[in-house]
């Protein structure tokens, strides 16, 4: 995990910068509910009267709240405009009551003043209007003052009135606003203020601020995405990169931990699973907290909290049900896909050997298995996704049932209005949705952990060919010089030594065979050359350095390894050539396929050295594969051949040729090959017969037929006694 949170890091601040967008984006999201409840209960029921205190009064009417509250300070936060003074010029237009009698305009005020009047106008202003919406005065067309206000107080009913009076400030503060504003109606309309033209212009441009962060929020999304996805992509490549890094690194022993093709699926399939969670993480995981907790925030004051409580429970049981079903099936699918691409490889790379053996049914229904047992695990997983959908929905629908009953009654009451009951909705909805994206999350993060850990194995395991910290430099003096001394080896899971107390010396320029039994370790010896593996016991020296002691790339720089399976890359035949060094030039490409007598097969193609080689070679024989792979080495001009068992595939005459294109192009150089033929070691400097991973003879053809009787009989298997004389 810490692996692939290094790569992670240096994507730090687009991270930051798609919070800062998701931020906006939430904000955005949660204004425009606000919005739409304003233009319902402002627009459209308030018909664009926001403030709860008139900005002007007829003088009857101020006068009669200052009759109802007893608070002559009232009339100092306001103005006295007369119909027939200087003054009334400026205002007659806004009011055109001002032809028929005076009015009160409110004076500038500061924020505490305003609340200071608020806090005095407010009820007497709201038992004034209930006064004017009595039975007694609907529908007579009667003008309130001060001296009605006394006599209506000195009735029956105004004793009534007085005693419910305290009741108002107790009220409901939503209801305490609604009673308010429609007051402050009520005056605009005596006052003549053209309530239409406000109306509009209220709905007007909110509707442009709504437009706007459309606009604004389509923006970010697009935004966003585009750098989520760019981040994810990225940091997938990197990952990718990382892995096969990684894997470059490994030393034979950890390669073989790892099946080839488990670690396809590690650096392909693993590697898209993890994509697509950081892209949810940045896209959704991010998102939904911040929006969640916004819309907590916007209903925190509503009193029907209660609901989302229940929302919010469903939706847990219901996620808590679905993970216990549905992870024990995730961890599944990613070592299923592993088992696929194992049979399908093996399928691939053994399609002539199926053939051969008429086994094709066999092979189908093998993988038919695999896949089938791919399929419903996948259908199971599907199939519990595809259930949540349908159940969510029920649950966000069952919400908005239960919304809408228990707001229609707060309506009813005046608790409510119809636009906040709106965004109560739009607020629960968006609280359950972060629940929901979150919940899918949680449902779709096991199968991508078993990826991070998947892939976190393959980060984390070190390889055990580990080089020193000041290595030493090679002595040019013994150019080409192997020497064993006391090597023993054991594989990292085997039981048993593969070798045990070896000991040789090769000159250099001298060519040394090892010959020997299936099995007794002639292919491991040589690989220990190079450090493919680290020995066990004892020590490798290479011109008279212990190979731990050299720094890795330079002992391999020296060596050209030539393997059992002449494994080619696609491509061309000049780019496998010069794989070592694409700057080797082309009389150097050409005499290295001449010395490996591959330039005759050469000849015949169309396209010569640009010939196409398919992967792995499949579209040449093997003898000519290895004859490539002979070429590929010899272009690399190093200081040590390990041949290992190069020349199965070439025929006699072929294998001739080439060991003396070797020994008379290549005469300085050190040459070890591993062979089965004996024919193939017999002119050897050196011959080192091995025999269940010991060595029991060195020395040349002619000394090891006369005194090793492993050797001999090897021999005697192979060819005449004249021929070996």
């Amino acid at each position: 995990m810490k692996e692939i949170l290094k790569i992670l890091k240096k994507y730090t601040l687009g991270i930051i910068l798609i919070v800062i967008l998701l931020v906006v984006q939430a904000n955005c999201d949660l204004a425009l509910p606000e919005y739409t409840s304003n233009i319902i209960n402002i627009g459209i029921q308030q018909k664009g009267v926001e403030e709860s205190v008139a900005n002007a009064y007829t003088e009857n009417t101020l006068n009669s709240i200052v009759a109802l509250s007893n608070d002559a300070s009232i009339l100092d936060y306001f103005e006295l405009i007369e119909s027939d003074s200087d003054a009334s010029l400026e205002y007659i237009d806004e009011y055109p009551y001002l032809k028929e009698g005076n009015i009160y305009v409110k004076k500038e005020l500061s924020e505490s003043e305003t609340a200071e009047l608020e806090e005095k106008i407010v009820v007497p202003q709201i038992a004034l209007y209930m006064i004017k919406s009595s039975d007694e005065l609907a529908g007579e067309n009667v003008e309130i003052t001060p001296e009605i206000i006394a006599g209506i107080m000195a009735s029956e009913d105004g004793v009534a009135f007085q005693e419910n009076y305290a009741n108002f400030e107790e009220l409901d503060s939503a209801l305490l606003d609604q009673y308010a504003i429609s007051s402050v109606i009520d005056e605009y309309t005596t006052l003549e203020v053209g309530l239409e033209s406000r109306q509009m212009n209220y709905l007007f441009s909110t509707g442009i601020k709504m437009i706007a962060l459309a606009f604004l929020i389509m923006a970010i999304i697009i935004l966003s995405t585009y750098l989520s996805g760019r981040i994810a992509s990225m940091f997938s490549r990197d990952l990718r990169s990382k892995i096969v890094s990684k894997v470059m690194s490994y030393s034979n022993s950890e390669f073989n931990q790892f099946s080839t093709s488990s670690l396809i699926t590690r650096s392909t399939n693993d590697v898209q699973q993890i994509q697509m969670l950081f892209t949810m993480l940045l896209r959704i995981v991010l998102y939904a907290p911040i929006i969640g907790i916004g819309a907590l925030v916007k209903v925190a004051g509503i009193d029907m909290v209660w609901v989302i409580g229940i929302a919010v429970g469903a939706i847990m049981i219901l996620v808590l049900i679905l993970l216990f079903v549905a992870m024990p099936k995730f961890r599944m699918v990613q070592k299923l896909i592993d088992k696929i691409n194992l049979v399908v490889r093996e399928v691939l790379n053994g399609l002539p050997v199926i053939r051969a053996f008429a086994n094709e049914e066999y092979e189908i229904d093998r993988f038919d298995k695999s896949n089938r047992d791919l399929m419903k695990v996948n259908l199971f997983t599907q199939r519990t996704m595809a259930l949540m959908s349908p159940v969510m929905m029920f649950i966000m629908n069952g919400i908005c049932v239960l919304i809408y009953w228990v707001g229609a009654d707060a309506i009813d009451i005046g608790t409510m209005q119809v636009g906040t009951l709106t965004a109560l909705i739009t607020y629960t909805m968006q609280i359950i949705m972060a629940f929901l994206m979150l919940s899918m999350i949680s449902i779709m993060a096991p199968r991508a952990m078993v990826s991070i850990n998947r892939v976190s194995d393959v980060l984390t395991k070190d390889s055990s060919i580990l080089e020193i910290d000041n290595p030493i430099d090679i002595n040019p003096k013994k150019r080409g010089e192997v020497e064993f001394r006391n090597v023993s080896f054991q594989y990292p899971d085997g039981d048993e030594l593969v070798l045990e107390n070896i000991s040789f010396k090769i000159k250099p320029g001298t060519t040394t065979a090892i010959i020997g039994s299936t099995g007794s370790g002639k292919s491991t010896i040589v690989n220990l050359i190079p450090r493919f593996f680290d020995v066990t016991e004892g020590e490798i020296l290479v011109d008279g350095v212990n190979i731990k002691n050299m720094h890795l790339k330079e002992l391999r720089d020296i060596i050209g390894v030539v393997p059992q399976k002449g494994l080619l890359f696609s491509g061309t035949i000049e780019s496998n050539i010069k794989f070592a060094d694409k700057e080797i030039s082309d009389e150097q490409m050409k005499k290295a396929a001449r010395v490996a007598c591959a330039d005759t097969f050469i000849a015949e193609k169309e396209d010569g050295y640009a010939s196409e080689i398919s992967q792995g070679g499949t579209n040449v024989s093997g003898g000519q594969r290895q004859r490539l792979a002979i070429a590929r080495a010899v272009a690399k001009d190093p200081e040590i051949y390990i041949f290992d068992d190069s020349f199965s595939a070439l025929d006699y005459k072929t294998d001739s040729m080439v060991r003396k294109n070797l020994a008379k192009e290549c005469s300085k150089a050190t040459k070890i090959i591993v062979a089965q033929r004996v024919s193939t070691v017999m002119n050897a400097d050196q011959i080192i017969v091995l025999d269940e991973g010991k060595v029991v003879g060195i020395g040349t053809h002619k000394n090891l037929y006369k005194k090793c009787k492993i050797y001999k009989e090897i021999a005697l298997s192979q060819l005449k006694e004249e021929e070996l004389a």
